[in-house]
């Protein structure tokens, strides 16, 4: 069932779904962000219709392959998000993204914007616009399907028929199409001939972060550096050593297993809790979270992956 408001604005910001090859059979040859937002809507046959009667504006934020984004991206896609939500005739909104970095940018925003009345839809594609059977104009119809489902909310991914929730999406394949998962949380749901089906309920937003984290972002000259360690065999802590020394104030372990880490490296971890920078383990487990136990030294992630954790741990450094 579609509910009847004004308008759906989608927001360009490049990625694959923008991209072109120079030979229509290369998918991997590319080169992203290469279409602007308004071309890619006018190819995409009833997309008005996918609309349900709501007008389409398209508005071009960004133009970026997705392995680049950055702060300044982010800062001003949640300031017209914001913008955007507040405002009465739109229902929701839409995000062309790429693939590479579309988990985080959906938990950047799912932090800093208040989505308990309207949708944010991000959508990719896995092949270039150019491509013999490129998937970005399904998963276009699919994303405004979405947007115009009545009491949609929060913010979701759409690829594949797959609507996946913010807090558990990844990418998880480098190649095929169906590229997204969220473990074992599972889909929220598919769109099936423009039609949502939900298995789970639409996400939420953490409740009273929203306008605090949105002023702080829209003036922030310069963002908290919070970086990514991996344990592994043979780790050290010559990394969280040498990171220190530069002025880093968070750090998150992609830890082994339940959270485990190297002696070594935990040492140094733990050094540097002491000193004032901010530790957080997650797993690079693709599914399940670390179960925290008494005692732990290194608090944990809360079960978000490491690049979440990241994202996570620099709002609230940068809410301090």
């Amino acid at each position: 069932m579609q509910v009847s408001r004004q308008k759906i604005v989608v927001l360009g910001t490049g990625g694959t779904i923008a991209g072109t090859s120079a030979q229509a059979g290369d998918n991997i040859g590319y080169t992203a962000a290469q279409v602007g937002v308004e071309q890619l809507l006018a190819a995409v046959p009833g997309l008005s219709l996918a609309a349900g009667g709501a007008a389409l504006q398209a508005e071009q934020v960004a133009q970026l392959d997705s392995k680049d984004m950055d702060m300044s991206v982010w800062q001003a896609l949640a300031v017209r998000c914001a913008q955007l939500l507040q405002e009465p005739d739109v229902q929701g909104v839409v995000i062309t993204h790429g693939t590479d970095t579309l988990e985080e940018t959906a938990w950047f925003l799912n932090l800093v914007l208040d989505t308990h009345a309207k949708p944010v839809v991000l959508t990719c594609a896995m092949r270039p616009a150019s491509a013999l059977t490129p998937d970005g104009p399904q998963n276009l119809l699919d994303a405004v399907a979405v947007a115009t489902t009545q009491g949609a909310h929060g913010v979701v991914s759409v690829a594949a028929g797959e609507v996946h929730g913010a807090r558990h999406v990844q990418k998880v394949h480098p190649y095929r199409v169906n590229a997204f998962s969220s473990g074992d949380a599972g889909p929220l749901g598919w769109v099936e001939e423009g039609k949502v089906r939900l298995v789970q309920g639409w996400p939420l937003a953490p409740a009273g972060k929203a306008l605090p984290a949105i002023e702080k972002i829209a003036n922030a000259a310069v963002w908290p550096r919070v970086e990514i360690i991996l344990n592994h065999a043979g780790a050290s802590g010559a990394m969280v050593d040498a990171l220190v020394r530069d002025g880093v104030q968070g750090l998150v372990v992609a830890c082994t297993g339940n959270g485990t880490v190297h002696h070594a490296l935990e040492a140094a971890l733990i050094k540097a809790q002491d000193v004032g920078v901010r530790v957080v383990r997650s797993t690079r487990c693709p599914e399940g979270q670390v179960l925290p136990k008494p005692g732990d030294a290194l608090p944990d992630s809360q079960g978000l992956s490491p690049v979440k954790a990241r994202i996570t741990l620099m709002l609230d450094l940068l809410a301090q």
